[in-house]
């Protein structure tokens, strides 16, 4: 059975998460999202079993992975699933919040959604975990993903999971991510350790980022995936004095390499 697996990935744990279901189920096709923001009309999955692996941010969806959705027409599609990685939770109203703009558009919801928790990376409010817990979660979510993959494999229907905290936290907390996140670049900054190797300008999903005067400068239309400030070969980029003497996350298994790669379409 043919695959098409879309993802959208900051640090890495959505894409590592999707290439490890990949494997498992074979005839798979990575897609990066953001790979499709400049094209027009809707997206007509070619394959039988489509699957939508990305990030939680503040209970809710990215803002590209929900736009990218209402562009999504899966009607052909035998089998359509969802996994969302989190740092802490949220999973269930982010779920839902993708089934009902998949509804809505095209009549046609999410035969199964799953949670994997993974390390957070949201270094704006709070300092990445050590290498030693990061390792412990890691360990736990690569037992869960092999489960989703063999349920996945089956075509296996559930329903989606159900939380009132959450629903009460996305209708607090994502209205204001939703209205505040274009512009949450600005409270990157750079320092003078800066070398303008343009490693944040190819990692960013959504072009934010050109280099002038060879310095980063962020364009306002910012996803808030952190994966410039996480990925800084130098740590040159800082979001405030308290990330100074942070450390810095990205998934383990995937490389920076891997990371450049996730505005283009390829197998």
């Amino acid at each position: 059975m043919k695959t098409i697996i879309y993802y959208f990935t900051g640090t890495g744990n959505s894409l590592a998460a999707a290439k490890k279901i990949a494997a498992v189920l074979g005839d798979c096709e990575l897609v990066p999202v953001a790979s499709l923001e400049k094209t027009r009309g809707d997206i007509t999955p070619q394959a039988d079993r489509v699957g939508i692996v990305c990030p939680v941010y503040f209970s809710g969806l990215p803002l590209m992975v929900a736009s990218f959705a209402e562009r999504l027409d899966p009607a052909a599609v035998k089998y359509l699933f969802c996994i969302m990685t989190h740092g802490g939770g949220g999973e269930s109203a982010a779920l839902r919040q993708l089934d009902s703009i998949l509804r809505k558009r095209q009549g046609r919801g999410l035969d199964a959604g799953f949670g994997v928790a993974m390390p957070g990376n949201y270094i704006l409010m709070y300092e990445p975990m050590t290498v030693e817990k990061q390792r412990e979660i890691l360990q736990k979510a690569d037992s869960v993903i092999g489960d989703i993959a063999g349920a996945v494999g089956r075509c296996e229907k559930r329903s989606l999971p159900s939380s009132l905290i959450n629903r009460v936290l996305y209708s607090i907390a994502y209205p204001y991510f939703r209205s505040h996140v274009r512009k949450g670049d600005k409270k990157f900054t750079v320092t003078d350790k800066c070398t303008a190797c343009g490693t944040c300008v190819a990692i960013c999903p959504s072009n934010n980022i050109e280099l002038v005067n060879d310095r980063p400068v962020w364009k306002h239309q910012c996803e808030l995936c952190c994966g410039c400030i996480h990925t800084c070969p130098v740590q040159a980029i800082q979001a405030g004095p308290k990330t100074e003497s942070w450390g810095r996350y990205r998934n383990p298994d995937i490389a920076i390499a891997d990371l450049k790669q996730t505005k283009n379409h390829s197998d």
